[in-house]
């Protein structure tokens, strides 16, 4: 018995809702960076194992999900490049990349 759609789903899940924890208890913006990172991937390995899974001859699977995997990750590295900017342009000004403490747009 080998593994199954549900193995790869269940590992998803379990990801998704480590990085959403990650994402919403933290109060460091590279912590929460990371939460998201981490729900970017298991969405990523549902895609791929719904990809793999999907024909009717098992283990020939679409390329479908491992593209939008691809763009995927993508988009991930210029997020993350993009805040990572961000929250260095902000430890400049503020010295702290604690989110509660960031509220440069107020008056």
């Amino acid at each position: 018995m080998g593994l199954t759609l549900n193995h790869f789903l269940v590992l998803g899940a379990a990801l998704f809702v480590i990085g959403l924890f990650g994402a919403i208890s933290k109060r460091n913006a590279i912590a929460v960076l990371m939460g998201i990172e981490i729900m970017l991937n298991a969405v990523n390995i549902t895609l791929v194992a719904f990809s793999f899974f999907n024909t009717e001859k098992p283990y020939t699977g679409y390329l479908t999900g491992q593209i939008f995997a691809i763009f995927i990750i993508t988009v991930a590295a210029a997020e993350a490049a993009v805040a990572l900017a961000m929250i260095i342009a902000i430890y400049r000004k503020r010295n702290t990349v604690d989110v509660g403490e960031i509220d440069m747009l107020k008056l």
